[in-house]
């Protein structure tokens, strides 16, 4: 199955203090799976605790496992996590 483009969106725990603490391995696990070319964008939504990631996988079920490894996720910073395959139309996305 070839690999397609999953927007992926978190949504965090009201605790503030939680998030801060683990903000910074959060990064760090993210910054890997961008160099390995899995995620392509990631960053803060306004509005609310949330965030949005843009992924390549093969399905959304894949697109959530290759974040698992989250310490958002493992910490229970994350309350909440929606994939969905996402076409792009106009635009490129960088490795995509």
């Amino acid at each position: 199955m070839a690999e397609s483009v999953f927007a992926v969106q978190y949504t965090y725990t009201d605790d503030v203090d939680r998030v801060a603490t683990f903000r910074p391995e959060h990064r760090a696990h993210l910054a890997e799976l961008h160099a390995e070319g899995t995620l392509l964008l990631s960053g803060p939504l306004s509005g609310g605790p949330a965030a949005l990631l843009v992924v390549r996988a093969e399905s959304e079920e894949a697109a959530l496992a290759a974040l698992e490894g989250d310490p958002f996720l493992r910490e229970r910073v994350i309350v909440d996590r929606e994939a969905r395959e996402w076409t792009v139309v106009i635009g490129e996305l960088p490795g995509a």
